[in-house]
């Protein structure tokens, strides 16, 4: 059984580094743009670094927080008479965010299926992005995986186990027989942590280990 990883694995949001605090700005613009709002620029400042003190890529924490409760808590100041997930919808929509498939991908995970391998994903979401608009972004991918975990569905995020231990579960599959396949530390790391297998995706080639693109997995499989 394969395990994912999905963004910087099986896809990415294009322009995007690894924390996205510095888009966090035209984030709340668009909030105040969509509802006409006036909010003082102190208030809207204070968001921003509400939010990226919650952001696990720069203050690092396992627990998963819903993006409701990130949104509800970070507003709060802004007295808005708006629904807090139209507020999110607006938040998101103005990082104008483009989601790529890799171009193996999909042809990879069809092969992988067609030989009989049981596909998982395990990603971490977006800090405060919901599941169902991370979800809609890969909408291409979903057909093709057994079961997708995010860390909004565990509850956590990598590199507590806990993901892995949830797909081990659902397939009644000892975790140590998982392959697991992701781009960062914290994936091996999570990988360790349950004592599985784990190739590290590793596109820019920069360690000179583990696969360059998903045909690579194919040869190693095989």
């Amino acid at each position: 059984m394969i395990v994912f990883d999905l963004g910087g694995t099986l896809m990415q949001y294009v322009g995007m580094p690894h924390s996205w605090a510095d888009y966090y700005p035209q984030g709340f613009a668009a909030i105040l743009e969509k509802f006409r709002c006036f909010v003082p620029q102190e208030t809207v400042e204070a968001s921003i670094e509400m939010l990226k003190d919650l952001n696990p890529r720069i203050h690092y924490r396992e627990t998963e927080y819903s993006a409701e409760s990130v949104f509800t808590k970070v507003l709060e100041a802004w007295h808005l008479d708006v629904p807090i997930q139209s507020c999110i919808e607006a938040f998101w929509s103005g990082l104008k965010l483009q989601a790529k498939i890799y171009p193996e991908t999909i042809p990879v995970l069809q092969e992988l299926r067609e030989k009989g391998w049981v596909i998982a994903a395990l990603t971490d979401l977006p800090s405060a992005m919901p599941d169902e608009l991370f979800k809609r972004d890969i909408s291409g991918l979903l057909e093709y995986f057994d079961y997708y975990v995010s860390s909004s569905v565990s509850g956590y995020r990598k590199p507590n186990g806990r993901g892995l231990q949830m797909i081990s579960e659902k397939f009644t599959t000892p975790v140590t027989e998982l392959l697991f396949v992701g781009d960062e530390e914290k994936d091996r790391e999570t990988a360790l942590r349950v004592d599985c297998q784990f190739i590290l995706m590793d596109r820019n080639e920069k360690r000179k280990e583990g696969i360059a693109d998903l045909t690579e997995l194919l040869a190693l499989l095989n």
